[in-house]
């Protein structure tokens, strides 16, 4: 896929979704970004676009609330004229024991992780088609990919992300014929998350084959990779430096 001129959508725009969209705004394209309260990374990762000369805006939505997830696309086509890529990154993580998990801990991690990508693509599909194609990009877990629930207490979490490649099988067949092909990266030790210890951090170094954590920029290169092949959907590529090996 040509990627100059192009314009994407990434839901979510903390850490990760930062590096992507400079990369992206590298690349030619034109960047808008979705926050849920994250508003000052968004607005980073909005400066880091302009930086590179490429057009950008980020907007504030809930994306647990099924009509916003319309609203973003279309503030977004509004904005820019067009859409080509939606990167769907919006998630929700937290950990709850199982006795502890009540139907709203449910809701709110599978409204977010799982139908929000759904609901993002399905109003993202229309706007693609007008451009002869596109690409859409879902975000799993390594563990996920890897079929094994390694951790208790995140259940709701867990099953979302097993959703998420089966929504990206199935919407890479349904949308083949419309040149728009949907992928996933399931992330593996990229950033260690706020509050992690150095015992847990020597642990995860130890437990993965190349023995360190991997760093956003190589989840910004699982997705550049994706855009840049015009032959590759329905796949799900874990980026865990081998750490789906032990």
């Amino acid at each position: 896929m040509k990627l100059t001129d192009t314009v994407a959508l990434i839901t979510g725009a903390k850490r990760i979704g930062l590096v992507i969209a400079a990369q992206l705004a590298v690349r030619g394209v034109d960047v808008a970004v979705s926050y849920a309260k994250s508003q000052a990374e968004a607005e980073q990762a909005v400066d880091r676009v302009r930086a590179a000369g490429r057009r950008a805006a980020a907007f504030q939505a809930d994306l647990s609330a099924a009509d916003a997830c319309d609203a973003l696309v279309a503030q977004t086509v509004q904005m820019f004229g067009r859409l080509d890529i939606l990167i769907n990154m919006a998630s929700v993580y937290k950990q709850r024991p199982f006795d502890e998990t009540a139907v709203a801990d449910w809701d709110s991690v599978l409204n977010v992780d799982l139908r929000a990508a759904f609901l993002c693509a399905r109003a993202a599909v229309p706007h693609m088609r007008k451009q002869g194609g596109g690409r859409i990009i879902n975000f799993s877990d390594w563990l996920a990919r890897s079929g094994r629930p390694r951790y208790a207490g995140f259940l709701p979490y867990y099953v979302a992300k097993a959703g998420v490649m089966a929504l990206t099988e199935a919407l890479a067949l349904e949308l083949a014929a419309d040149n728009i092909l949907v992928n996933a990266v399931a992330p593996g030790p990229i950033l260690a998350p706020p509050g992690t210890t150095d015992d847990e951090l020597r642990a995860v170094k130890k437990a993965t084959p190349l023995g360190r954590w991997g760093g956003e920029a190589e989840i910004a290169k699982a997705v550049l990779l994706f855009l840049d092949s015009d032959f590759v959907t329905g796949e799900t590529l874990r980026v865990d430096g081998g750490r789906h090996l032990k």
